[in-house]
């Protein structure tokens, strides 16, 4: 396996979808940004351009997608299947959906300690993280920031059983080493967090380069958005990692299972209700209830689980309708086109 390829991700699972019988005739890349007109794609030769035109000419590609590119026109002529796809709802009244990175292997969901540490926000990114079965790790930073970010990690850890917490300094290099387990050869790491709570600073700190920074507004404790677009970027500890511009409003799409596995306790207070049709209200023998006023249950854990399934549940069923709504189009265009050339002179 070639190094300069297994150092930005290649894996024996693209390798083994790659059948061509002679290797000179095509090139390998892995899509690094994908602006307006051109995609950045970078491959045993380092970076280089290719026109959208050309980079999607085997379908649509993400940040993270690798291609296999005809040697002499740098056409795509496949993109190899993913191993992970992250995606979120779009922004806007419109639910579609957006893919924000393809073959993730580890999220990093950063928040601050200060007034952006918001659980229900974790567990939105957690929710994502488990639907698309990539690794999350919660980096809590600016802990100088607050008087107990112990407290704030504790609460982090409750959000979902196993879920590893670092708390760091983003600026410096000796306490972000403890992210470095996540960031060796050939792994791809993705940055997601709000604006300002120090992704890009951290991006610096784990040896990217030099993004781009904002400070902190006194008036809310909110840093400046920086990042203004997803891109992929080499570590000097071997892997990638994918920063992504802060999210001001994140929804789920289909998220089901992942919300399943994240609140698998619900679940299973659910499951032990006197009644199969409880509705976790009023009901007699409702074990839900029971927790909540007993204390084993947090309500604000609660809350947040019935919005989020709610959210996924109504995106899920327009995502739906919206597929079907295309392939009736689709299949309509396609009878025109062929009615057309039935006829006379057609």
């Amino acid at each position: 396996m070639n190094r300069k390829l297994r150092e930005i991700g290649w894996k024996p699972f693209f390798e083994q979808q790659v059948e061509v019988e002679d290797p000179a005739s095509i090139i390998i890349a892995r899509v690094s940004a994908h602006h307006r007109s051109q995609v950045l794609l970078l491959g045993e030769a380092g970076e280089f351009h290719v026109p959208v035109q050309l980079a999607e000419s085997a379908g649509s590609i993400a940040v993270g997608d690798w291609v296999v590119l005809n040697a002499d026109d740098q056409r795509v002529i496949q993109r190899l299947e993913r191993t992970t796809l992250l995606h979120r709802k779009a922004s806007g009244e419109e639910v579609k959906a957006q893919t924000m990175a393809a073959n993730v292997d580890t999220i990093f969901i950063v928040s601050s300690c200060n007034e952006d540490f918001n659980l229900s926000r974790m567990e939105r990114y957690l929710a994502l993280a488990l639907q698309a079965e990539i690794t999350p790790v919660i980096v809590l930073t600016k802990s100088d920031l607050c008087d107990d970010a112990a407290e704030l990690r504790q609460q982090a850890q409750q959000l979902h059983n196993g879920v590893v917490v670092e708390t760091v300094d983003a600026r410096c290099p000796q306490q972000a080493e403890v992210l470095s387990m996540w960031c060796g050869l050939g792994q791809t790491v993705a940055l997601m967090g709000s604006s300002g709570v120090g992704k890009s600073t951290l991006a610096n700190t784990l040896g990217v380069g030099d993004l781009a920074t904002g400070g902190i507004r006194e008036q809310d404790g909110k840093g400046r958005h920086t990042t203004t677009a997803r891109s992929l970027h080499l570590l000097p500890s071997g892997g990638v990692l994918v920063d992504n511009p802060g999210i001001r409003e994140l929804q789920l799409p289909a998220c089901e299972e992942g919300i399943s596995d994240l609140f698998d306790d619900i679940i299973q207070l659910g499951t032990q209700c006197k009644f199969r049709d409880c509705s976790h209200e009023e009901d007699v023998g409702c074990e839900i209830q029971g927790a909540l006023e007993s204390g084993d249950l947090d309500e604000r854990r609660w809350q947040s689980f019935q919005k989020l399934n709610a959210e996924q549940a109504h995106n899920s069923r327009t995502l739906a309708e919206r597929r079907e709504r295309d392939r009736n189009l689709s299949k309509m265009y396609r009878e025109v086109i062929a009615s057309k050339k039935r006829r006379p002179g057609g």
